[in-house]
């Protein structure tokens, strides 16, 4: 038998990461970062105003009081994006809108609501429309506030300042990241792309959902979930629909597939039993035509998820990860094993899910076959970690409901209540 840890350092060896490519932003995101991403101008580029209101010198509005205001002169708006903007003197104020640049003489910002807006009728709550009252860009504004220096302004590069690293290599691009990218001018980067993941599932027994069921069918579940979670790993995973139980059939459609696959997940068909298809389309893959491919059929030491196989096919030698059919040791040799092969394609330095040691609450001891190691359901929460559900590999309402597979060492053959365990958080 294979250990654990065997069979996925023979899988993490031979997996690569995809080469880069160009994307726009957009395409990018989901991908990995190939380069460290220089900061080419300051952020914000300009000194400029957090609030609507008005622009002025501090010793003008120094003092100053409902009781007392500071009369000041307004000499027009400066509103974002504005390119030539006003200058401010002793005893003037610009009216200034959120993002606008700092206009020159102006020490910092009186936001509207200490101010009477320029209508001479007390503090007001915003401005009105320039379209409705153009009047108010000009005539005198009461501040009935002080300010102080550089309040309510933005300081040029006090986001990043040009020269700084805005992104590292081997970042994982989301929303915020690519936001930021924008923000500094960069429409295109260099990533790995998102690895393509065919799954494919096995057994003449299978029947699509919405289907109507046959004595001795059931519906095809693990194409859907592992196609599920390929995505949630970052993948761009495509369904294929159950293939029947024939050696030819499906190799021809593991054939058709590879043109869009940089890694091809089986499901079911990889035991011993005299139906196990895909062990005998598969064995003998790799002869001279191939050199170097082929798939190894194996054992682990695991519960769930003994039969495993795992190899290249085809004339790129795409990655092949043959997984038992069983729901639940279907899912779990998922997070295990193709989890970190799709994030090794991705470019990731960190591939695995996390893991954490957490109390065991249970009423009884839980037992393990000695000399493997074994995945339990659980549910997480407050540093303890509850089991859902029996061992059993075919319990797919309790993997619905876990958020935590309880790891149980190889040389423990039972665990009392309240022992620390380790767990991987699925969430």
């Amino acid at each position: 038998m294979w250990s654990v840890r065997e069979h996925l350092d023979d899988i993490l060896t031979t997996v690569r990461p995809l080469e880069p490519i160009e994307l726009n932003l957009l395409d990018a995101q989901g991908c990995v970062l190939v380069d460290d991403i220089t900061v080419p101008l300051s952020l914000p580029p300009f000194d400029n105003s957090s609030m609507d209101g008005y622009a002025v010198r501090v010793a003008d509005v120094a003092g100053a009081s409902e009781e007392f205001p500071a009369a000041l002169e307004v000499v027009g708006d400066v509103a974002a994006g504005q390119a030539d903007p006003l200058t401010v003197g002793p005893g003037q104020a610009a009216r200034i809108m959120t993002g606008a640049p700092l206009p020159p003489g102006a020490e910092t910002v009186v936001p509207v609501e200490w101010t009477d807006g320029g209508l001479g009728e007390g503090p007001v709550a915003g401005m009105r429309a320039r379209s409705l009252a153009p009047e108010a860009a000009e005539g005198q504004v009461r501040v009935y506030r002080p300010a102080e220096a550089r309040a309510h302004v933005r300081a040029k590069g006090s986001d990043v300042r040009s020269g700084d690293r805005a992104l590292e290599a081997g970042t994982l691009l989301g929303p915020p990241q690519i936001g930021l990218l924008a923000a500094i001018g960069r429409g295109r980067v260099r990533v790995r792309p998102r690895p393509r993941v065919v799954v494919l599932s096995t057994g003449s027994e299978l029947v699509q959902p919405d289907e109507e069921l046959a004595p001795g069918q059931i519906y095809d579940s693990n194409s859907f979930a592992l196609t599920a979670a390929a995505r949630d790993a970052g993948a761009i995973a495509y369904r294929v629909g159950a293939v029947a139980d024939d050696a030819e059939t499906l190799r021809s459609t593991i054939e058709d597939q590879l043109v869009r696959a940089d890694l091809m997940v089986t499901t079911g068909g990889v035991s011993v039993g005299a139906y196990d298809v895909v062990k005998e389309a598969l064995a003998h893959v790799g002869d001279e035509d191939e050199p170097g491919s082929g798939v190894d059929f194996r054992k682990l030491a695991m519960q769930p998820g003994k039969p495993q196989g795992f190899g290249s096919i085809g004339p790129d030698h795409t990655p092949l990860l043959a997984l038992p059919g069983n729901p639940v040791s279907s899912y779990v040799s998922f997070e295990l094993f193709v989890r970190p092969a799709i994030r090794t394609l991705m470019g990731l330095a960190d591939v695995h899910r996390p893991t954490a040691t957490a109390t065991l609450v249970t009423e009884k001891a839980l037992t393990s076959p000695k000399g493997r190691r074994q995945f339990l359901r659980g549910t997480c929460a407050d540093g303890s970690v509850t089991p859902v559900g029996g061992a059993g590999s075919h319990l797919v309402a309790a993997l619905a409901h876990a958020d935590a597979l309880i790891v149980v060492p190889e040389d423990a053959e039972s665990v009392e209540p309240g022992a620390e365990v380790e767990v991987v958080l699925l969430g």
